[in-house]
Protein backbone atom coordinates (compact mmCIF):
# COMPACT_ATOMS: atom_id res chain seq x y z
CA UNK A 1 0.00 0.00 0.00
CA UNK A 2 1.33 3.41 -0.98
CA UNK A 3 1.45 5.90 1.90
CA UNK A 4 3.68 8.63 0.44
CA UNK A 5 4.00 10.14 -3.04
CA UNK A 6 6.90 12.48 -3.78
CA UNK A 7 7.42 14.37 -7.02
CA UNK A 8 9.98 16.72 -8.46
CA UNK A 9 8.39 19.79 -10.01
CA UNK A 10 10.18 21.30 -13.05
CA UNK A 11 10.43 18.80 -15.89
CA UNK A 12 8.42 16.26 -13.92
CA UNK A 13 5.12 17.43 -12.42
CA UNK A 14 5.07 20.76 -14.25
CA UNK A 15 4.83 20.93 -18.03
CA UNK A 16 7.22 22.84 -20.27
CA UNK A 17 5.30 26.04 -19.50
CA UNK A 18 5.85 25.64 -15.77
CA UNK A 19 2.17 24.89 -15.17
CA UNK A 20 -0.05 21.88 -14.51
CA UNK A 21 -3.55 20.56 -15.27
CA UNK A 22 -5.49 21.80 -12.24
CA UNK A 23 -8.69 19.91 -13.03
CA UNK A 24 -6.80 16.63 -13.30
CA UNK A 25 -4.84 17.41 -10.16
CA UNK A 26 -8.07 17.79 -8.16
CA UNK A 27 -8.92 14.22 -9.17
CA UNK A 28 -5.49 13.17 -7.95
CA UNK A 29 -5.91 14.99 -4.62
CA UNK A 30 -9.31 13.38 -4.09
CA UNK A 31 -7.90 9.93 -4.82
CA UNK A 32 -4.94 10.45 -2.49
CA UNK A 33 -7.26 11.62 0.28
CA UNK A 34 -9.47 8.57 -0.18
CA UNK A 35 -6.44 6.31 0.13
CA UNK A 36 -4.82 8.20 2.99
CA UNK A 37 -1.77 9.03 0.87
CA UNK A 38 0.50 11.95 1.75
CA UNK A 39 1.75 14.17 -1.10
CA UNK A 40 5.16 15.85 -1.15
CA UNK A 41 6.49 18.20 -3.85
CA UNK A 42 10.30 17.90 -3.78
CA UNK A 43 11.94 20.71 -5.67
CA UNK A 44 14.58 23.36 -6.09
CA UNK A 45 11.82 25.95 -5.96
CA UNK A 46 11.45 28.08 -2.87
CA UNK A 47 8.92 26.66 -0.40
CA UNK A 48 6.85 29.83 -0.69
CA UNK A 49 6.77 29.51 -4.48
CA UNK A 50 5.38 25.98 -4.16
CA UNK A 51 2.67 27.36 -1.89
CA UNK A 52 1.81 29.93 -4.57
CA UNK A 53 1.54 27.21 -7.22
CA UNK A 54 -0.80 24.98 -5.23
CA UNK A 55 -2.72 27.58 -3.25
CA UNK A 56 -4.54 26.92 -0.01
CA UNK A 57 -4.43 23.13 -0.32
CA UNK A 58 -0.63 23.23 -0.13
CA UNK A 59 -0.85 23.43 3.67
CA UNK A 60 -1.80 19.75 3.68
CA UNK A 61 1.22 18.79 1.56
CA UNK A 62 4.71 18.06 2.81
CA UNK A 63 6.78 20.56 0.84
CA UNK A 64 10.44 19.65 0.36
CA UNK A 65 11.61 22.95 -1.08
CA UNK A 66 14.79 24.92 -1.73
CA UNK A 67 16.48 21.81 -3.23
CA UNK A 68 15.12 19.67 -0.40
CA UNK A 69 16.95 21.63 2.28
CA UNK A 70 13.65 22.42 4.01
CA UNK A 71 10.42 20.61 4.88
CA UNK A 72 7.26 22.62 5.47
CA UNK A 73 3.87 21.28 6.58
CA UNK A 74 0.76 23.00 7.89
CA UNK A 75 2.49 26.37 7.63
CA UNK A 76 5.47 25.34 9.75
CA UNK A 77 9.09 24.68 8.82
CA UNK A 78 9.75 21.35 10.51
CA UNK A 79 13.23 20.76 9.11
CA UNK A 80 15.95 22.78 7.46
CA UNK A 81 19.67 22.42 6.90
CA UNK A 82 21.71 25.59 6.52
CA UNK A 83 24.99 26.29 4.76
CA UNK A 84 27.29 28.36 6.97
CA UNK A 85 27.39 32.02 5.91
CA UNK A 86 31.18 32.20 5.63
CA UNK A 87 31.35 29.03 3.54
CA UNK A 88 28.49 30.21 1.35
CA UNK A 89 30.17 33.53 0.69
CA UNK A 90 33.43 31.74 -0.17
CA UNK A 91 31.58 29.62 -2.71
CA UNK A 92 29.86 32.67 -4.17
CA UNK A 93 33.20 34.47 -4.41
CA UNK A 94 34.59 31.53 -6.37
CA UNK A 95 31.56 31.53 -8.67
CA UNK A 96 31.95 35.25 -9.32
CA UNK A 97 35.58 34.72 -10.30
CA UNK A 98 34.62 32.27 -13.04
CA UNK A 99 34.14 33.87 -16.44
CA UNK A 100 30.84 33.27 -18.17
CA UNK A 101 27.18 34.25 -18.36
CA UNK A 102 26.03 32.50 -15.18
CA UNK A 103 24.20 34.21 -12.34
CA UNK A 104 24.12 33.30 -8.66
CA UNK A 105 20.90 32.93 -6.65
CA UNK A 106 21.79 33.02 -2.96
CA UNK A 107 18.91 31.61 -0.93
CA UNK A 108 18.40 32.31 2.76
CA UNK A 109 15.41 31.18 4.87
CA UNK A 110 13.85 34.60 4.19
CA UNK A 111 14.59 35.36 0.53
CA UNK A 112 16.45 34.51 -2.67
CA UNK A 113 19.07 37.18 -3.43
CA UNK A 114 20.31 38.16 -6.87
CA UNK A 115 22.51 41.06 -7.83
CA UNK A 116 20.82 44.34 -8.61
CA UNK A 117 22.37 44.48 -12.09
CA UNK A 118 20.85 41.13 -13.11
CA UNK A 119 19.17 41.53 -16.54
CA UNK A 120 15.39 41.81 -16.42
CA UNK A 121 14.75 38.60 -18.35
CA UNK A 122 16.80 36.69 -15.77
CA UNK A 123 15.00 38.41 -12.91
CA UNK A 124 11.75 37.18 -14.45
CA UNK A 125 13.15 33.67 -14.70
CA UNK A 126 14.21 33.70 -11.05
CA UNK A 127 10.72 34.75 -9.97
CA UNK A 128 9.25 31.60 -11.56
CA UNK A 129 10.95 29.60 -8.80
CA UNK A 130 11.19 32.10 -5.94
CA UNK A 131 8.35 34.04 -4.36
CA UNK A 132 10.57 36.18 -2.15
CA UNK A 133 13.33 37.79 -4.24
CA UNK A 134 15.71 40.48 -2.97
CA UNK A 135 18.08 42.58 -5.06
CA UNK A 136 21.48 43.17 -3.49
CA UNK A 137 24.47 45.27 -4.48
CA UNK A 138 26.80 42.59 -3.14
CA UNK A 139 26.25 39.11 -1.74
CA UNK A 140 28.50 40.13 1.15
CA UNK A 141 25.53 42.20 2.35
CA UNK A 142 23.93 38.90 3.39
CA UNK A 143 24.74 38.05 7.00
CA UNK A 144 22.50 35.01 7.50
CA UNK A 145 23.22 31.38 6.65
CA UNK A 146 22.05 29.95 3.34
CA UNK A 147 19.54 27.22 2.64
CA UNK A 148 21.23 26.79 -0.73
CA UNK A 149 23.10 28.54 -3.50
CA UNK A 150 21.95 28.07 -7.06
CA UNK A 151 23.76 28.84 -10.31
CA UNK A 152 21.91 29.47 -13.55
CA UNK A 153 23.65 29.72 -16.93
CA UNK A 154 21.43 30.48 -19.90
CA UNK A 155 24.20 29.20 -22.18
CA UNK A 156 24.14 25.84 -20.38
CA UNK A 157 27.78 25.87 -19.31
CA UNK A 158 27.22 24.48 -15.80
CA UNK A 159 29.03 21.19 -16.51
CA UNK A 160 32.13 23.32 -17.20
CA UNK A 161 31.65 25.38 -14.06
CA UNK A 162 31.24 22.41 -11.74
CA UNK A 163 34.90 21.19 -11.78
CA UNK A 164 35.99 24.64 -10.64
CA UNK A 165 34.09 24.08 -7.39
CA UNK A 166 35.65 20.70 -6.61
CA UNK A 167 37.68 21.99 -3.65
CA UNK A 168 34.36 22.55 -1.83
CA UNK A 169 33.23 18.93 -2.28
CA UNK A 170 33.91 17.91 1.31
CA UNK A 171 32.14 20.98 2.68
CA UNK A 172 29.03 21.12 0.51
CA UNK A 173 26.76 19.02 -1.70
CA UNK A 174 27.15 20.29 -5.26
CA UNK A 175 25.15 18.87 -8.17
CA UNK A 176 24.62 19.84 -11.80
CA UNK A 177 20.90 19.14 -11.99
CA UNK A 178 20.95 19.92 -15.72
CA UNK A 179 23.19 21.86 -18.08
CA UNK A 180 21.78 25.23 -17.05
CA UNK A 181 21.62 24.67 -13.29
CA UNK A 182 23.86 23.88 -10.32
CA UNK A 183 22.50 23.46 -6.80
CA UNK A 184 24.74 23.79 -3.74
CA UNK A 185 23.56 22.77 -0.27
CA UNK A 186 24.98 21.73 3.06
CA UNK A 187 27.25 18.69 2.93
CA UNK A 188 25.30 15.43 2.71
CA UNK A 189 21.96 17.16 2.14
CA UNK A 190 20.04 16.25 -1.01
CA UNK A 191 16.67 14.92 -2.07
CA UNK A 192 17.53 11.40 -0.94
CA UNK A 193 18.51 12.34 2.61
CA UNK A 194 15.59 14.72 3.11
CA UNK A 195 13.11 12.17 1.77
CA UNK A 196 14.55 9.67 4.23
CA UNK A 197 13.79 12.14 7.03
CA UNK A 198 10.26 12.62 5.72
CA UNK A 199 9.68 8.87 5.52
CA UNK A 200 10.69 8.61 9.17
CA UNK A 201 8.37 11.48 10.15
CA UNK A 202 5.27 10.11 8.38
CA UNK A 203 6.03 6.44 8.94
CA UNK A 204 6.41 5.30 5.33
CA UNK A 205 8.87 2.67 4.15
CA UNK A 206 10.55 2.54 0.75
CA UNK A 207 8.03 -0.13 -0.21
CA UNK A 208 5.22 2.31 0.65
CA UNK A 209 6.70 5.25 -1.26
CA UNK A 210 6.29 6.40 -4.88
CA UNK A 211 8.63 8.98 -6.39
CA UNK A 212 8.89 10.85 -9.71
CA UNK A 213 11.80 12.75 -11.24
CA UNK A 214 13.68 13.73 -14.38
CA UNK A 215 16.98 15.42 -13.48
CA UNK A 216 20.41 14.39 -12.27
CA UNK A 217 19.48 15.65 -8.80
CA UNK A 218 16.63 13.13 -8.77
CA UNK A 219 18.92 10.11 -8.90
CA UNK A 220 19.19 9.99 -5.09
CA UNK A 221 15.41 10.39 -4.97
CA UNK A 222 14.99 7.23 -7.06
CA UNK A 223 16.92 5.29 -4.43
CA UNK A 224 14.36 6.06 -1.71
CA UNK A 225 11.37 4.20 -3.17
CA UNK A 226 10.52 0.83 -4.62
CA UNK A 227 8.05 2.60 -6.90
CA UNK A 228 10.49 5.00 -8.55
CA UNK A 229 9.39 6.58 -11.83
CA UNK A 230 11.53 8.56 -14.25
CA UNK A 231 9.72 10.68 -16.80
CA UNK A 232 9.99 9.83 -20.48
CA UNK A 233 11.78 13.16 -20.91
CA UNK A 234 14.26 12.40 -18.10
CA UNK A 235 18.02 12.13 -18.49
CA UNK A 236 19.18 8.62 -19.33
CA UNK A 237 21.10 8.40 -16.05
CA UNK A 238 17.91 9.15 -14.13
CA UNK A 239 15.99 6.56 -16.13
CA UNK A 240 18.68 4.01 -15.31
CA UNK A 241 18.30 4.75 -11.59
CA UNK A 242 14.49 4.38 -11.69
CA UNK A 243 12.55 1.15 -11.54
CA UNK A 244 9.91 2.39 -13.98
CA UNK A 245 9.48 4.90 -16.84
CA UNK A 246 6.26 6.87 -17.20
CA UNK A 247 4.84 9.45 -19.60
CA UNK A 248 6.51 12.81 -20.10
CA UNK A 249 5.81 15.92 -18.06
CA UNK A 250 3.90 17.40 -21.01
CA UNK A 251 1.58 14.37 -20.92
CA UNK A 252 0.74 14.84 -17.21
CA UNK A 253 2.68 11.66 -16.56
CA UNK A 254 2.84 12.07 -12.78
CA UNK A 255 -0.89 12.59 -12.33
CA UNK A 256 -1.99 9.83 -14.70
CA UNK A 257 0.39 7.36 -13.07
CA UNK A 258 -0.87 8.19 -9.58
CA UNK A 259 -4.51 7.79 -10.62
CA UNK A 260 -3.85 4.49 -12.40
CA UNK A 261 -1.78 3.09 -9.59
CA UNK A 262 -4.21 4.01 -6.82
CA UNK A 263 -7.08 2.58 -8.87
CA UNK A 264 -5.23 -0.73 -9.07
CA UNK A 265 -4.49 -0.52 -5.36
CA UNK A 266 -8.25 -0.25 -4.70
CA UNK A 267 -9.01 -3.30 -6.83
CA UNK A 268 -6.33 -5.36 -5.11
Amino acid sequence: MIKLIITDMDGTFLNRHGDYNRELFQQVVTSMQEHGVKFAPCTGKQVERVEELFGEQSKDFWILGDSATRIKHQGQIIYQSLLNNALGLNIIQQLESIEGSHIVIACTPEFAAIQRDTPEHLRTLVRTSYAEVKLVDSYTDIDSDFVKITVYDENKQCPLIRPQLSHFDEQAYIVVSEAAWIDIANAGVHKGTTVEKLQSIVGATEAETMVFGDGFNDIELMERAHFSFAMRNAFEETKAAANYITRSNDEDGVMHTILQFLALQTKS
